[in-house]
């Protein structure tokens, strides 16, 4: 069974961190490239289903979009 999960890739001074959306547990991935922190989150989330199962990665609700935004916070 396949199925596509949404991935957020950060980009950092140091490299690039990248995590899956409407996951149960914490899978990240790093790199010093875009496609290495890609590639290790999803090497990643292919042990977390092995080690949990495929409902480790039911998301409920399913996560239809993701949007980025910004705020401004007093401090």
């Amino acid at each position: 069974m396949t199925r596509a999960v949404k991935i957020i890739v950060e980009k950092h001074p140091d490299g690039f961190v990248a995590y899956p959306l409407g996951l149960r547990g914490v899978v990240v991935g790093e790199g010093d490239t875009y496609d290495e922190a890609l590639a290790d989150v999803t090497s990643a989330l292919a042990f977390h289903v092995e080690t949990f199962g495929e409902e480790a990665i039911e998301a409920d609700p399913v996560v239809l979009e993701a949007f980025i935004a910004e705020a401004v916070v007093n401090l």
